[in-house]
Formats: structure tokens, sequence, C-alpha cells
């Protein structure tokens, strides 16, 4: 998440993906590894400029190895949320590589109000949001 969000990880309740032992899903020195019915509880501030902050809870319902997961919003600002995080191998200019992509379904809720909401604000914040992830993904991958 951009640094403007403010976002703090509050709780991690992981479980394994297939095939993975839980001990061996939170080795220490290992990143951890997080598949079906794992729940991430984060906060984050809704309106990036104000000094408020909000639960975000995800939940992972899906998890395919060297495909994708997805996740669904469990409680936090938005109506509904659903965020499928996908990978494919793919060749460019002779070099192997993944292709991550994201597809994301969300509903703002609050009717007419969401509707404003939605074209004044919360999309061009989700595009800043994931052309972050974007940038920050190529800087942890080169």
């Amino acid at each position: 998440m951009p640094p403007a969000s403010g976002a703090e990880l509050v709780r991690v309740n992981l479980i394994p993906p297939p095939g993975v032992s839980a001990a061996k899903a939170t080795i220490t020195g290992q990143q951890p590894l997080a598949g079906a019915g794992s729940e991430i509880v984060a906060a984050v501030r809704i309106v990036p400029f104000l000094p408020f902050k909000a639960p975000w809870i995800a939940l992972i319902t899906e998890f395919e190895w060297n495909h994708h997961f997805a996740d669904v919003q469990k409680k936090g600002p938005f109506k509904s949320f659903h965020h499928r995080h996908e990978f494919a191998a793919e060749v460019r200019n002779g070099i192997s590589g993944t292709l991550v992509r994201d597809v994301i379904e969300y509903e703002v809720g609050f009717g007419v109000f969401g509707e404003i909401a939605q074209k004044l604000f919360v999309a061009r914040q989700l595009q800043k949001i994931f052309d972050y992830r974007q940038k920050t993904l190529e800087k942890l991958l080169n």
C-alpha cells in the first residue's frame, strides 16, 4: 500500500496452502505462506489526508500454486471487494518471466452517494494504489 494509506498490519492468521505443513508455512527466516482460509487484518486510512484509520479484514478464499490466489473483504470500506491475483509464465523479447495481473470487482455501496464517491474519489484512489504496487513489484524483482 502507498505510504499515504498509513497501512498497518494488525493481525495475520495463516492457513498453509495445499501441500505445506503449518510448521513449514511459518518457519522463521522465510516468508510465511497464506492459503485459502487465511485472514489478514490491517488498519488503513480510508481518506489519505485524514488521520483516522479503519480496519480492513481480508479473507483468502482461493489458492492455486503458480496460478492465482483471491481474497475478499470480510470487513472494510466497501460494500463488497473481490481481488484475484493472477500469475502466468511469459516470454518477452527472449526473456522468461512472470506476468502478474490484478482483477478487482467491487461495490462502493451507499447508493447515489457511493456512485458520486466512485466517480470523484474511489476509482482514482484504487488506480493510485495499484500503480504504486506495480512500481514496487518491479523494484522488488529487479
